[in-house]
């Protein structure tokens, strides 16, 4: 059974950063994507940053040149860098895996299937 394990969540002053780490468990066949998304206050769950299988990668707008997603060399680990944290990233940030292609949008959150995720770091920024 895959498990996807997250870590570095915590409570950080505006303009902090924070190392997100996503440890992934169990006989992973293959993976197409993998990336974090995050649930703030009030809102449905966004995508904030995703990483495909060649490596290309994509961000949230509000996100680019704040943060940068990064996988170790056996895609076992996935990590999202946070810097320049504002309050409004605060929330719970997941991370997921997608072992499924399902279309052809040219959008990594809409062409992937995805079907693992961990349970949650929760990020906290205060102004």
């Amino acid at each position: 059974q895959v498990q996807l394990v997250e870590s570095g969540g915590g409570s950080v002053q505006a303009g902090g950063s924070l190392r997100l780490s996503c440890a992934i468990r169990g006989p992973l066949q293959s993976s197409y994507a993998m990336a974090w998304s995050r649930q703030s206050p009030g809102k449905e769950r966004e995508g904030v940053a995703v990483i495909e299988s060649e490596d290309g990668t994509t961000y949230l707008d509000s996100v680019k040149g704040r943060f940068t997603i990064s996988r170790d060399r056996g895609h076992n680990n996935l990590y999202l860098e946070m810097a320049t944290l504002q309050p409004e990233d605060t929330g719970m940030y997941y991370c997921a895996v997608a072992s499924r292609w399902i279309a052809s949008t040219g959008s990594p959150w809409v062409d992937y299937e995805y079907n693992y995720w961990g349970q949650g770091t929760q990020v906290t920024v205060s102004s």
